[in-house]
């Protein structure tokens, strides 16, 4: 039986737009009605429509910032309360003035005369760009069901399990698929990030990688959130109602709420635990006895696991405007945020590209590129943009998730198939798990994650959508960058967002019947953590077919002529061969690596050929040279003709 449909939480974040005053009044400001223009004679300066927007405020952007004077002389025309739409920060103000957050301003309009106050605008001469400043959104719905016990889910012996003692982890098949069919009838083994190797050998999570979660706000007392959330230790240790680090903000302890413009909340009627659950997706404490597991959550030493920033834009039942959603990605970055994940978006058919969503949207597109320069972590020269790519089943992405060079992430289910509500197509860049309802036969098919206790009486409940894929990738991408970290290696931001969206799974061949609409639509396949690991270490992957003895063709690695070479010695730690379920050791025959993975997992082994002859040569003979690789190995149950990867 399939869960009730008016039990399904279609958490998508896919957002309807609050309206305000669509007609201008001419009697609100004197002489105005001569300035209300026909659509066909509307001043090109002017962006979108006075619709779907705070009637309040009213944003513009000119060649140069103004001074005293100017502002009066706007005020003297109507135009009032005129002031940076953008708080300059602190220490950075070349890269605020290059890509021109300086010079945004904001003014009081009154209700009803929008499009009389931006005509006014646009015909002076210093400005550029006239912005209805757009509301968004947030769904309805809440965590179902919430529980303080963990829902008993049964284990499948052969397979590796989850390092960690969290409780709820033998629910989190997005972590670790085991195929659980009381979860789905269909539920598919090895369906998940494949992340429990990269565990284990590799990296939990570096403390000094931030991530950014824009939703709502984060529970930041959570037992299995707050010793992973970041601190603003001078407003921490600071007095109440003081702005103690002198940023502009009061009492940003944890993040910002930037539509009440005050500390981070959860606990109004309206808030539904959405920032809470995409944040403990990415960076609850791992291996801390309690609760659920995360994908950068470290491995419960003190100091280990990435840090989350709660960047609040939805609050209660208020949403954020441009201006503050724009503020939320400059604070962002001022503040250290190595990634940014928004689980949100303007509904499908809203735009059309991405030049049609940036002219109604300039402030934060501009808000969105400072985001991306910005230098925050030893590894890379910007930021990561991570969106949900939204839950309208549509062939194509939501923006602001559609813009080109942001990653936007679809959803697969327990059964590794597209989820029913899941977007896809054009815009649509990489898969992750985000549950499905439509086929699931229990609550943990969904997205086990962290939820405010004080909403629903618990601090664990499950949702489902691509608001939950898209932390799933931010961790991987938080995880990707703590592993750099301790390589040593450094990425430009593009090359780095190049390797996490190749790295993916390959998907296609599980498309038959009705999912065949999706063939080829789900970007690049699913997210792969082991994968997108061995890339930033150097490392090339193979795709292995779990329970089968293989020949794999070593020519990727050694050359064209690897089958008349001569292969010394096969390598492969205990640890790797536990992880692919080795039992008899690997070898090379017909100069080809023989190989039999016995179940799922992920390791690596290295081959030693001599190049230029039988023998390795020195001393008094003459013979080739030693040469070892050193060969990702990624074992699963499917495999495509194209090797695999996507």
């Amino acid at each position: 039986m399939r869960l009730l449909s008016r039990y399904i939480l279609s958490l998508t974040f896919a957002l309807a737009l609050a309206s305000c005053a669509s007609v201008a009044d001419p009697d609100a400001v004197p002489g105005a009605a001569s300035l209300v223009p026909a659509a066909s004679t509307r001043s090109p300066k002017i962006l979108g429509e006075p619709v779907d927007c705070d009637p309040g405020e009213l944003l513009f952007k000119v060649s140069a910032p103004l001074d005293e004077a100017q502002i009066d002389a706007l005020a003297a025309d109507g135009i009032t309360g005129v002031r940076p739409a953008l708080r300059s920060p602190k220490g950075d103000d070349a890269l605020f003035r290059r890509f021109g957050l300086d010079r945004w301003y904001v003014a009081d309009a009154l209700q009803g005369a929008l499009e009389t106050a931006a005509e006014r605008l646009a015909v002076i001469g210093k400005v550029n760009i006239v912005q209805f400043n757009s509301l968004v959104h947030k769904p309805e719905g809440t965590a179902f069901p919430s529980m303080s016990e963990p829902v008993s889910v049964p284990t499948r012996a052969g397979e590796s399990s989850i390092p960690f003692n969290d409780p709820y982890a033998v629910q989190q098949w997005g972590l670790l698929n085991k195929g659980d069919t009381s979860m789905d009838d269909n539920a598919y083994k090895g369906g998940d990030i494949n992340i429990v190797d990269a565990w284990r050998t590799l990296s939990t999570g570096d403390p000094d990688i931030i991530v950014a979660v824009m939703d709502e706000g984060v529970k930041y007392s959570h037992p299995d959130l707050k010793a992973n959330m970041w601190v603003n230790k001078a407003e921490l240790n600071g007095a109440v109602g003081v702005d103690d680090d002198g940023n502009g903000y009061i009492d940003d302890v944890y993040g910002y709420n930037f539509v009440d413009d005050g500390a981070i909340s959860w606990t109004k009627e309206k808030d539904v635990s959405h920032g809470s659950h995409c944040a403990g997706i990415i960076a609850a404490v791992n291996n801390n006895g309690i609760g659920v597991c995360s994908v950068a959550g470290g491995d419960g030493t003190p100091g280990s696991g990435v840090k989350i920033m709660s960047v609040q834009i939805f609050s209660g039942d208020k949403t954020a405007n441009d201006r503050q959603t724009a503020a939320g990605y400059v604070y962002a970055a001022d503040n250290g945020a190595s990634v940014v994940s928004c689980s949100f978006g303007y509904k499908g058919g809203a735009f059309t590209s991405d030049n049609g969503y940036m002219a109604k949207h300039q402030i934060t597109v501009d808000a969105l590129r400072y985001f991306e320069a910005k230098k925050n972590n030893v590894v890379l020269d910007g930021g990561v943009a991570i969106f949900a790519s939204g839950n309208d089943a549509l062939n194509y992405a939501e923006y602001p998730g559609a813009i080109a060079d942001v990653i936007s992430v679809s959803a697969y289910g327990v059964n590794y198939l597209p989820a029913s509500y899941t977007n896809y197509g054009p815009g649509c860049n990489i898969v992750a798990p985000g549950g499905d309802a439509q086929t699931a036969k229990s609550w943990p098919a969904l997205i086990c994650s962290t939820v405010n206790s004080e909403t629903d009486g618990a601090d664990y409940g499950y949702m489902q959508g691509t608001s939950m894929a898209c932390p799933f990738v931010s961790g991987v991408a938080a995880l990707g960058l703590s592993y750099a970290k301790k390589l040593g290696k450094t990425f430009t931001r593009w090359r780095f967002t190049e390797m996490l969206v190749t790295s993916a799974i390959e998907f296609d061949s599980r498309l038959s019947g009705k999912y065949m609409k999706y063939k080829h639509l789900m970007g690049t396949g699913g997210v792969d953590t082991w994968t997108f690991m061995m890339q930033i270490e150097g490392i090339p992957s193979t795709t292995l077919v779990a329970g089968q003895t293989q020949f794999v063709d070593l020519s990727p690695f050694f050359g064209t002529a690897s089958k008349s070479l001569t292969y010394l010695r096969v390598e492969m730690s205990d640890v790797d061969k536990a992880a692919l379920g080795i039992e008899t050791n690997p070898s090379i025959q017909y100069g080809k690596l023989k190989i039999n993975p016995t179940k799922v997992g992920s390791g690596k082994l290295k081959i030693t050929a001599v190049a230029g002859g039988s023998e390795v040569g020195g001393g008094d003979k003459v013979g080739g040279m030693e040469v070892t690789q050193e060969i990702s190995l990624v074992s699963r149950y499917f495999k495509s003709s194209n090797g695999g990867w996507l």
